[in-house]
């Protein structure tokens, strides 16, 4: 798995904002588009094209539009919709997919309640969001659930990782001849005991949606 770190002062002002826990649920939830918009340019730089021929108003010319079948992005929910629209502002006419995955709180593994994907990926870029790469377990089971459905690269999307969870994904993922690639805005120093990341910015969907 490549690990791409986006190391800008934008993405660092941003986070730094993110992270403070007076930033209240609606500039939370605006600074987490704003971010996620931001990581989509570092994150789509190997997007499928295609040559397109256009006439300008002086001359023809050859550019390019995005190959067909258009990519997937799969918000990972129920945090991962916080980052949906900056994702697709930057990729208006992606499809969209969605993966619902719970992390129990006792064993720190991941379980899927619910799945909006289509049944065929062959052939497909997917990218998938999810705020935290904290333990790993509900990112590695996403890209191997994608990847049995035929998706042939994948880009995961993260504001935050632990160095713990990016261990445990690659460990997981170690066997797939797929290209998978993680996009994150900061890797911070560890896990705690309760696998929370630190110092992090706190439960990412309890943030941007409130407590439920």
């Amino acid at each position: 798995m490549r690990v791409h770190v986006a190391d800008h002062q934008l993405i660092s002002h941003k986070l730094t904002y993110l992270r403070d826990k007076r930033t209240d649920s609606p500039t939370f939830r605006r600074l987490a588009e704003e971010l996620v918009t931001l990581l989509a340019y570092e994150a789509t730089r190997n997007v499928r094209v295609e040559p397109m021929e256009i006439e300008t108003p002086v001359a023809r010319t050859t550019g390019i539009k995005l190959s067909s079948p258009k990519p997937l992005v799969v918000p990972i929910l129920r945090a991962g919709l916080g980052m949906l629209e900056g994702m697709v502002r930057l990729l208006p006419s992606a499809e969209v997919g969605f993966l619902g995955m719970v992390r129990n709180e006792e064993t720190l593994e991941a379980v899927t309640y619910a799945n909006r994907l289509p049944e065929d990926l062959h052939g497909r870029q997917c990218y998938v969001l999810d705020p935290m790469l904290a333990t790993g377990g509900t990112l590695a089971m996403a890209i191997s659930y994608l990847v049995e459905r035929g998706a042939d690269d994948i880009t995961a999307i993260t504001l935050l990782a632990a160095p713990e969870g990016i261990a445990h994904v690659e460990s997981e993922l170690e066997h797939l001849h797929v290209p998978v690639t993680l996009v994150t805005g900061a890797v911070d120093e560890r896990l705690n005991e309760h696998g929370y990341i630190v110092p992090g910015l706190g439960d990412a969907g309890d943030r941007l949606y409130g407590l439920v």
